[in-house]
C-alpha cells in the first residue's frame, strides 16, 4: 500500500528546499500519512508554461494530452506536471530543475506495478503541481 510517512516527510523537507534555493523557487510540500508527495511551486523566475508551449511547438512528441494549443498552455496561470511525460513537456533549466526535484523526491521510492494485470505496488505517489487554480503561479522576473 501507497503511504508517506513523517519520517518520509522529514527526511525529503531540506533536500527539497535546498533545490528550490538553488534555482530560487518557492514551493510547498504537503502530504504527510497520505498515499502520496504534493510538491506545490508557487512562485519562481522559471515560466513553466512558456516552456512547455514552446516545446510543444517545436517538437511534436512534447505535447501534453490535455493541451489543445501552445496558446491554450502560455495563458493557463497553473498546472499540473505529469510525472512520466516531464522530460517530453520540457526542456532547458525548467527540466533541469523538474529532473533533480523528481530524483528528491523518488529517492528510496519503489514502483513494482504491473498494468497489464492492474497490479499497482509504489512506496508513494509523486505529485508535483505548478501553481493552483485558486492561487496561481507567480512568474518573477
Amino acid at each position: 500500500m501507497a503511504w508517506f510517512s513523517k519520517e518520509n516527510m522529514q527526511s525529503k523537507r531540506p533536500l527539497v528546499n535546498a533545490v528550490l534555493k538553488k534555482y530560487d523557487m518557492k514551493g510547498t510540500l504537503s502530504g504527510t500519512n497520505t498515499s502520496g508527495v504534493t510538491l506545490t511551486i508557487t512562485e519562481g523566475p522559471l515560466n513553466f508554461m512558456e516552456n512547455c508551449a514552446h516545446k510543444m511547438e517545436n517538437d511534436a512528441h512534447g505535447r501534453p494530452a490535455n493541451a489543445v494549443t501552445p496558446d491554450e498552455i502560455r495563458a493557463r496561470k497553473y498546472m499540473d506536471v505529469n510525472r512520466y511525460w516531464y522530460h517530453e513537456h520540457f526542456d532547458g533549466q525548467c527540466l533541469e530543475f523538474l529532473k533533480k526535484i523528481m530524483q528528491v523526491l523518488d529517492d528510496g521510492n519503489h514502483d513494482n506495478s504491473d498494468p497489464m494485470t492492474d497490479y499497482f505496488d509504489v512506496g508513494w505517489y509523486v505529485y508535483v503541481k505548478i501553481g493552483k487554480w485558486e492561487k496561481p503561479y507567480v512568474l518573477r522576473k
